[in-house]
Formats: C-alpha cells, structure tokens, sequence
C-alpha cells in the first residue's frame, strides 16, 4: 500500500473514532450484547433493533482503542438497513480481510470498512477490530433463536 493512502485510511479511521457514528444505545427492546477484549481492554455494547430479519437499528457504546471504536464506529453503518443474511455475509468479508484473505468479491460497497484492511499486519490488533462484529453475529445469533 503507498503511503498516502495508509495516510487516507489512517485518516478515515481516526474520523470515525473522534466522531463515532451509531453511538450510544437503543432501547425498547433492542438486543444488547456485551463483550469485551480482555487482551487490551476494549469493551462494546451493541444494541440491535433487528425486525422480519432486517436490521432495522445499530448503535454501540463502550471503551477501547481507536481501531476498536472506529470499526464499532465504521460496522453500525455499514449493517444498518441490511437483512441478517447480507449483514453476516458482510462480516464474513471483513473477517477474510482482517487474515489477508481475498476479501472483495464486489458485491458490497465496503466505503470506510477498507480503511481497516491495514490492521491485517498487526495480528494483535485483529482482536480490536473485529470486536463489535463478533458482537453483532452474536446478537443476531440470539435474535433468530428466539
């Protein structure tokens, strides 16, 4: 990757860490799953409002690094408005990406998501970045046993 472009993700991540998107939490019968990265201390809590399998509503609060929050941050806006399906697809991608797997197959627009995919050279910091993804697979995990 050039340098200006690690400079333009580097940018776009600090951009959504500095002015979170989605912060905060839903009530009214949200799902509301916590989970925390005991290896740093990054702690999320995401609320779902998840409805005819669509996830209608995001939002997260929590503590972390700015790789932590800024994907938190960078996943509420990309899964917002998509079915679970597509949005559990999607996490697939970013997964693929965070190993530095061939990730985009081009049938979603990842916008800001790939300003993450430098974070793949820092195996410690992977953790980070998945962290609220891993807490939306595991929230709608939830919703469709219920």
């Amino acid at each position: 990757m050039s340098s200006n472009l690690d400079q333009l993700y580097r940018q776009v991540i600090m951009d959504h860490y500095k002015n979170p998107r989605n912060k905060g939490i839903l009530e009214d019968g949200a799902l509301n799953i916590n989970m925390n990265n005991p290896t740093c201390g990054d702690r999320i809590q995401l609320t779902l409002k998840v409805e005819d399998g669509k996830i209608e509503s995001a939002k997260f609060d929590g503590e972390g690094c700015s790789i932590s929050l800024a994907s938190a941050s960078m996943m509420t806006q990309a899964v917002k408005g998509l079915p679970v399906e597509d949005a559990l697809k999607l996490a697939k991608i970013f997964y693929d990406m965070m190993l530095g797997n061939d990730y985009d197959d081009g049938s979603y627009d990842l916008g800001d998501i790939e300003a993450l995919q430098g974070v793949s050279k820092f195996p410690a910091r992977i953790k980070c970045a998945t962290l609220a993804w891993k807490a939306m697979e595991q929230g709608v995990g939830k919703q469709e046993e219920e």
